[in-house]
Parts: C-alpha cells; structure tokens; sequence
C-alpha cells in the first residue's frame, strides 16, 4: 500500500488509526493525577500510546471508564513500533467494598429478627 500513497497520506492514516483505538477503548490507567488510554491488554501486560506515556513502573490503577477494575504492579516498559508494552507483575482485581475480618455465610438472611416474645 505504501508503493501507491505519500508519506504524508501513510502519516495521516496512521494517526487516525492511532486516535481510533484510542476513541473506541474505554480502559485507561491511572497513576496519581496523570492518565493514560489502554490501546490493547492480555495477560500479564498491556499497551499504551508510546508518544503519551513515558517509562511507567509502579503501582497503576486500572479503569474501564469510571469503574475500577484492577490495581496494577508495572516492573518493566519497552517501546515497540509506537506502543510503550507495559509488562505486569499483579493484578489484583479492585473491591467496592472494604475487607471483612470474619467468615460470611451467604446462605444467611440479612436483618432476620427473632419473633417476638410471648407474654405467659
């Protein structure tokens, strides 16, 4: 294909792919303020814009919108064509809600009241 276009049409094809995948993704990663669209993931690692993201490492969050997926330990980055491939050493998948300290019984109702006492 690129026998039959310029190098400024290749160029113009390419970012609109680039801002493509970014548009149709809704995962991104955050670490503090900053944040960064997921082009693409697989287990163990995923990859982002390699123009808007420097060397990451560290602890990221993961999002699929506003919904928390994953928190996200980074131990190594490297630049492939115009991706920057995180790879991942955990992942551990977000909670709503804190840690429990006991054992919980699902097939316990909630908020089950004794009956009431009988007069004798």
């Amino acid at each position: 294909m690129s026998d039959y276009l310029s190098k400024d049409v290749m160029a113009w094809l390419e970012e609109a792919r680039r801002r493509d995948r970014r548009r149709r993704g809704r995962l991104h990663i955050q670490a503090g303020a900053d944040h960064w669209p997921v082009l693409r993931r697989w287990e163990g690692g995923f990859a982002l814009d390699a123009r808007g993201a420097a060397h990451l490492r560290g602890f990221v969050d993961l999002y699929d919108g506003p919904r928390h997926l994953m928190n996200c330990l980074i131990v190594a980055t490297a630049v492939e064509g115009d991706e920057l491939i995180c790879t991942v050493k955990s992942m551990t998948p977000a909670e709503d809600r804190p840690p429990v300290d006991f054992v919980r019984d699902d097939r316990a109702p909630g908020g089950l009241l004794p009956p009431p006492a009988t007069a004798s």
